[in-house]
């Protein structure tokens, strides 16, 4: 090696330490070296060298990929030199053998990134290279040559120019024919090793997954039209036979978690490949309609195949049945009594025949009683943390969880056939009336899911439901049920008032609602409900038809309760959730609210110094504190001692949180300006920061 290969290999082994003394400079020094030519030609020949211990040369991949983030553009500030280009891409198709997986991946990233930017006019060399690795017959050479061209078709399909396009249509139609027959051929490798129980199904799994993934690219963005193409059509019908395949070999393989993980990937990339197809070529997925709905029906609505389910297999059929039932494409043209679209008739005659009443009946009854439960695991999150219970439901987490997918289902069932299935939840909803043993708990979860169709079909059954009766004659005697079982319908039960009181609740039962909240905020009742009865609190006074005079022999009471809410939650989500349930009570009441605010006034500076580290919740803070200056009018100078310090803060552009603060400082110097009868001091200081906003 030559002598700057030394120094660079010693610095990358430097930087691998534990020990900071060692591992700082070294990381300083190679910062230095990351704009001097010739580095990445260096970093190019260690970590090239099998026999360099695997952390530094995996080390000098990851700094050869981010250099090339920064400097490989023609454009960017010290640009690499075109030798040292030329020489990196020679050396990273030069051969296929690298030994170390993770290392062969990010080598495969980095041959992606120079991709997107050089292939084919300034690396014309690296499509043919690759084409002739996939082509091998050496197995590991097969095998990472795939995973490069996997990341390589990842990155050219993401392109949108119509040149880029074009490009990867021609990539494409030179490979997709062999791309698959090698999914084809490695899945049947697997399906014969896996009756023998073979070691050797792994390896014919990794090539399958890698072809596949390869395959769903090209399919999505390679044609423009994937239905005029021969292999495209057999790989799409080839698709429905292997889930059978694959869901039969998961089961029969119980016990060994590695090929079980594979054939569940190899599923879920099928499922994406039909939601990529519905999504952007609706005509050539029409012949694939039927039995894309029979494959979700058969698998998620019968107790048959119950055992073959897993979650993300769940969640991608319910999303491609919603994605069919939504698409415009297989809809009737709005505008004409006559369907004049041959492939729009089509479409529309196979969902018609498809979803028959019976079977529209049957996915609804079992998407409420079976997947709208709550389970076990709810449960338990409920009882030993309720605020994480609260947030989970919010959170991004949830939104790919098989819950939410599950009420979209719903939903788009139930807008597009509302006539068919009004009924039948009606029925439903008398059913578990009928029954309200708060002992048997599993009745009690059949009501919450019940109530929650109802919740979130509030918009479609505003025809068929009476809901001002419902909510004097019934709902309201569900609120006073103290059994420990029947916090899941006491909470249910606000969130359905909530769904309702904007749709269809009478002016006159405001009162009442107000009323029915103030036992379900007190200290007494279960976290979760309070939380609720919150939000629903919220809603209401957001609604339209708010009336402060009817609000007001309340406000007393439920202040307080939301002001002691607020203090006994320990997150910070649910903290600033309870503030702006606060903030829009105040909004609404404006100068009602003084002589209740006393209290709040104290606590937020308190509040103020505990969310030091927690952004949004300021920002929550700084909402409130401008509904309250906006509440106080003139009288707010009583707040000046918090107030101004904090409008200081918050617009003060050398203070690491002003990115997050200043939009709502700014408002709040803004309305604290125009509710001041006289200047200040202090107030006249904050102008030093006026500079730095300008």
């Amino acid at each position: 090696m030559t002598n700057p290969s030394i120094a660079v290999l010693e610095a990358l082994h430097n930087a691998c330490s534990q020990n900071a003394d060692i591992l700082k400079p070294a990381e300083k020094q190679l910062q230095d070296w990351e704009i001097h030519p010739g580095f990445y030609s260096v970093l190019s020949e260690i970590f090239s060298n099998h026999s360099i211990d695997v952390n530094v040369r995996w080390l000098a991949v990851l700094y050869c990929k981010n250099g090339v983030e920064k400097y490989w553009r023609k454009t960017a500030p010290n640009a690499m030199k075109e030798e040292e280009k030329e020489l990196l891409k020679e050396r990273l198709i030069s051969n296929f053998n690298e030994p170390v997986h993770q290392i062969s991946l990010q080598l495969a990233v980095l041959i992606a990134k120079i991709a997107r930017v050089d292939c084919p006019r300034n690396w014309s060399r690296l499509l043919p290279v690759l084409f002739e690795a996939v082509r091998c017959h050496d197995e590991h050479t097969q095998e990472q040559a795939l995973l490069v061209l996997h990341h390589v078709t990842k990155t050219l399909a993401s392109k949108r120019l119509p040149g880029d396009r074009k490009l990867f249509e021609e990539l494409t139609n030179d490979v997709f024919s062999f791309i698959l027959g090698l999914w084809t051929t490695t899945l049947d490798q697997f399906g014969q090793l896996a009756l023998k129980q073979s070691d050797n199904s792994n390896n014919s799994l990794d090539k399958s997954i890698l072809a596949l993934r390869i395959l769903r690219k090209q399919t999505a963005f390679g044609f423009k039209e994937p239905g005029e193409n021969a292999d495209v059509n057999i790989f799409l019908k080839q698709i429905f036979t292997r889930f059978k395949q694959m869901l039969d070999c998961r089961q029969s393989m119980w016990g060994n978690h590695q090929v079980i993980e594979k054939c569940e990937k190899i599923i879920i990339l099928m499922t994406k490949v039909l939601l990529d197809l519905v999504d952007m070529h609706p005509v050539t997925f029409i012949p694939l309609i039927r039995p894309s709905l029979e494959l979700t029906v058969a698998y998620n609505f019968s107790e048959s195949e119950k055992g073959l389910l897993f979650e993300k297999f769940t969640v991608n059929c319910f999303n491609l049945m919603k994605s069919i039932v939504l698409c415009d494409m297989y809809k009737p043209l709005r505008n004409s009594s006559e369907l004049t679209e041959p492939m729009r008739q089509e479409s529309c005659k196979i969902k018609t025949e498809f979803f028959t009443f019976a079977t529209l009946s049957e996915i609804c009854r079992r998407l409420v009683s079976q997947y709208f439960l709550l389970s076990s695991e709810d449960l338990n999150t409920w009882d030993t943390d309720p605020e994480e219970f609260c947030q989970e439901e919010i959170g991004d987490s949830y939104r790919y969880s098989i819950k939410p997918c599950t009420e979209a289902l719903f939903l788009a069932l139930f807008k597009e056939n509302r006539m068919s299935l009004s009924p039948v939840l009606i029925e439903m909803v008398h059913q578990i009336q009928l029954t309200s043993d708060p002992n048997d708990i599993m009745a009690v979860l059949r009501k919450d899911a019940v109530y929650n169709a109802v919740g979130l079909s509030a918009f479609d059954l505003f025809d068929d439901i009476n809901f001002d009766e419902w909510f004097t004659s019934h709902l309201l005697s569900e609120l006073t049920n103290r059994h420990v079982n029947y916090r899941i319908i006491r909470r249910r039960v606000i969130w359905l008032i909530g769904q309702w009181v904007g749709v269809k609740m009478s002016q006159s039962l405001r009162p009442n609602l107000y009323q029915a909240l103030i036992p379900l905020l007190a200290k007494e009742e279960d976290l979760v409900v309070r939380l609720e009865a919150a939000q629903t609190l919220k809603t209401a006074v957001d609604d339209f038809e708010f009336s402060v005079d009817q609000f007001l022999p309340f406000l007393e009471t439920l202040f307080s309760l939301l002001f002691q809410l607020l203090q006994e939650v320990r997150e910070c989500d649910t903290k600033m959730q309870v503030l702006h349930v606060i903030s829009f009570v105040i909004e609404r009441v404006g100068p009602k609210i003084q002589q209740y605010a006393t209290a709040l006034i104290h606590y937020l500076p308190a509040l103020w110094q505990e969310s030091a580290e927690h952004n949004m919740l300021r920002c929550a803070i700084l909402t409130t504190l401008i509904h309250l200056v906006q509440g106080f009018g003139t009288s707010c100078s009583c707040m000046f001692n918090f107030l101004l310090p904090v409008i200081q803060m918050s617009t003060d552009v050398t203070q690491d949180q002003y990115i997050y603060l200043v939009e709502d400082g700014v408002e709040l110097w803004h309305v604290t300006l125009q509710n001041t009868s006289a200047s200040t001091d202090h107030m006249l200081q904050l102008f030093s920061n006026m500079t730095g906003l300008l």
